[in-house]
This record gives C-alpha cells, sequence and structure tokens, in this order.
C-alpha cells in the first residue's frame, strides 16, 4: 500500500524519559511509589505488556528504583518480554503480593495506585498497608499519558492511515445483499494483512435503522438497496489505536439524509475549529451542539439530536483523556490526540457518525485523517 513504511517506535531512551518524569511527579508530591497494575499504563512506562488475572503482575516505581512484582512461575516469560531492565521481585503461589510490595515499600509513606487497578487488589493492599497509606496515582499517570510525544502521534497517524485504507476497500467491497457479518470478516483480515496486530480491535457495521444505535445492533443484517451504511472500526499498531467512522450511501438522492449528512459535517468541523490551545474540552462540545440546535435538534441529549460527548481522548487506551463533554473544563495543549464525532441520531430512521481525530500542535489543531467528502463520497 503506497501509506506503509517503516513503524515508528517507542524507544528504551522514551520510556526512560517517562520514568523519569513520573519519579519527578512522587518527589513533588512526597509519595513513596506508585504501583502499576498489568494495565497500558504499565506498557507506557515500561513497555512490559501483561494481561490481568486474578495474579497480580505490575511495578513498583519509586524516586529511586524500579521493581516488577512476578508470580515466581512467570518470570521466565516476564524475561523473554520486551521491558526496561530493573529487579525482578517474585512471589510464590502461597505468598501474597500485596505483602511483597508492603515489604518493598517499607513501614512509611504513601503509595499511589495506578487507576485501572482491580478493586481486589486494592483490598489486599489495604489489608497489608492500611488505607490511608494508599492514594489514587490517576491524575499523575494521566496527565503524562495524555500529552503524546512525536512518536506516539506517528504511531497513531500509521494507525489512522492503516484503518482508512481498510475502510477504502470495504466501501469498493459494498454490494446491496451482502452480510454485516461479512464485511466485519474482511474489514478483519485486511487489518490483519496490513500489520495490525491481532486483526481489528473492534468493528461495528450497521445498515438503514441499525445506524440509528451509536454502537450497533445485534444479529446479522442485509444491506438494502437504499440503506444507510456506518461502519465504524479501529486496529493497533505497537499498542496505540486507530478508530476511524465513515456513514454513507451508496447512491445519490435521498434528500433527507444527505441533508442531515450535511448537519453532521457541519457540526464535526464546528468542534474542530473550536480546538483553539487553551480552550476547555466542554467548549468543543458545545460548539456541536450549537449547529445542531441551529437545525431544531436537540437540544442537550435529547433526540433526534446528538445523545453523548462529542469525543474522547484515544492512545494506549481507545478512550483516555482528554474527553470532550460537557462539563470538562480541561484546557487543550500541544499533544493531546482525540476524536470528533458528534453523531446525529433520527431514531427509528437512521444515524449519522462521521470520526476523524484531531492531534494538538503548537499551532492548533491537525486533523490525523481528511473528514469525509460528501454523503455519498465518505473520502476526502
Amino acid at each position: 500500500m503506497s501509506w506503509q513504511h517503516p513503524i515508528p517506535r517507542i524507544t528504551e531512551e522514551e520510556r526512560q524519559q517517562r520514568l523519569s518524569r513520573l519519579r519527578q511527579l512522587l518527589d513533588a508530591h512526597r509519595l513513596a511509589g506508585m504501583l502499576l497494575g498489568p494495565t497500558e499504563s504499565l506498557r507506557y512506562f515500561t513497555g512490559l505488556v501483561w494481561h490481568a488475572s486474578e495474579r497480580f503482575l505490575g511495578a513498583l516505581v519509586t524516586p529511586t528504583a524500579l521493581y516488577y512484582i512476578v508470580p515466581g512461575f512467570e518470570r521466565s516469560r516476564v524475561e523473554t518480554l520486551p521491558h526496561l531492565p530493573a529487579e525482578i521481585l517474585e512471589w510464590q503461589e502461597e505468598e501474597s503480593s500485596a505483602a511483597l510490595i508492603a515489604r518493598t515499600l517499607g513501614n512509611s509513606g504513601i503509595l499511589a495506585l495506578d487507576d485501572n487497578m482491580p478493586l481486589y487488589f486494592y483490598n489486599a493492599l489495604a489489608t497489608e498497608l492500611g488505607a490511608e497509606r494508599l492514594t489514587d496515582g490517576g491524575l499523575l499517570i494521566n496527565g503524562l499519558r495524555r500529552i503524546k510525544s512525536p512518536a506516539e502521534i506517528a504511531l497513531i497517524q500509521y494507525a489512522m492511515n492503516l484503518t482508512l485504507d481498510v475502510h477504502k476497500q470495504a466501501h469498493a467491497l459494498l454490494k446491496p445483499g451482502i452480510r454485516a457479518s461479512d464485511v466485519v470478516a474482511f474489514i478483519d483480515q485486511r487489518h490483519r494483512e496490513a500489520g495490525a496486530h491481532g486483526g481489528s480491535t473492534f468493528c461495528i457495521v450497521s445498515f438503514g435503522e441499525a445506524t440509528s444505535l451509536p454502537h450497533g445492533a445485534d444479529g446479522d443484517q442485509t444491506l438494502g438497496e437504499d440503506d444507510v451504511i456506518l461502519v465504524d472500526t479501529g486496529a493497533r499498531i505497537d499498542g496505540y489505536h486507530s478508530d476511524l467512522t465513515r456513514t454513507y450511501k451508496l447512491k445519490a438522492g435521498d434528500s433527507a439524509f444527505e441533508d442531515a449528512w450535511a448537519i453532521e459535517r457541519e457540526a464535526q468541523q464546528a468542534v474542530f475549529d473550536a480546538a483553539k490551545l487553551g480552550a476547555a474540552c466542554s467548549s468543543l462540545d458545545d460548539a456541536a451542539r450549537a449547529v445542531l440546535a441551529k437545525y431544531a435538534l436537540g437540544p442537550d441529549y435529547k433526540l433526534p439530536g446528538l445523545p453523548h460527548r462529542a469525543g474522547h481522548g484515544l492512545g494506549l487506551d481507545i478512550h483516555e483523556e482528554p474527553y470532550i463533554a460537557r462539563g470538562n473544563a480541561m484546557a487543550l495543549a500541544p499533544g493531546m490526540c482525540f476524536s470528533n464525532e458528534p453523531m446525529i441520531v433520527l431514531p427509528q430512521k437512521f444515524g449519522i457518525r462521521l470520526e476523524d481525530h484531531i492531534h494538538m500542535t503548537a499551532d492548533g489543531p491537525c486533523w490525523f485523517t481528511q473528514p469525509s467528502k460528501g454523503p455519498t463520497e465518505p473520502f476526502a
């Protein structure tokens, strides 16, 4: 494919810089450490990828050291995986991983916790350390993660380009009579062939009235001659997500759909135009709703109209800060990446979601992918 080039990488040096910034924050907040669970934050800071289970595996970051907390029988597996070098502390099946963390941390100091830590493990730590020695580490972690580095933005751009190309291939495949499940399988296969590990991370293919359900309908569907088509899909490259939605028809001539499509595109552009450095995230959501209100849609979350926030942040998690939602006073800053998808829902008729993503630069907003061209031309 013409857009392909070597996949950008997050270097060990960049991960060390992330750890250094985290340690500075621990120092500034007088915290004894940060405990990372088997979450995307573990990958972000150390490069180690692990999936949650009843056995805790994670990392303890202190102002001066990094330790991996690992079930004894998993040590050999961990040693084969990419990760920053650090001491591995083992716990055995009859032992408590929480007790091991408590011994390593010592008898004093506050431990900040990864905000995606399972509740059962919080309870185990509270038993060992006391709840008064535990605090939410989400503000510190997310404050770092929501500002993307050039390498992260390059990875997201690569993933978005890949998925946009897959969207184009799916569009060329669509003909009346095709089943949604066949389109989903096609998209997954094309993602795999293009180098996305695990294929599609998700894929929604909706036809007709089912497009009015933001996350799709249960069961399979068959494309009718004059159906609205909504395709929302994404994949991951080195952990970083793509997420793109296109809504269109195969033939022109449906004025109700085309008029609604134009309003949706106007709302999407209003979000982009409102994305000024320093602007509150809520003001972007406000901008989308103002367009819809002009056409007697809404107000607020009422239907017909926009039933959800106008966008979400994206990175190692497909939904993360910043959230483009009412009430969110967070100011936009360079390095933030987020979706722009102020969907219009007309119940029992159809829905239209045009989703492209934005990253903030020192000069303002920049599209990862160019918005749709028209109601029967989903690509710029």
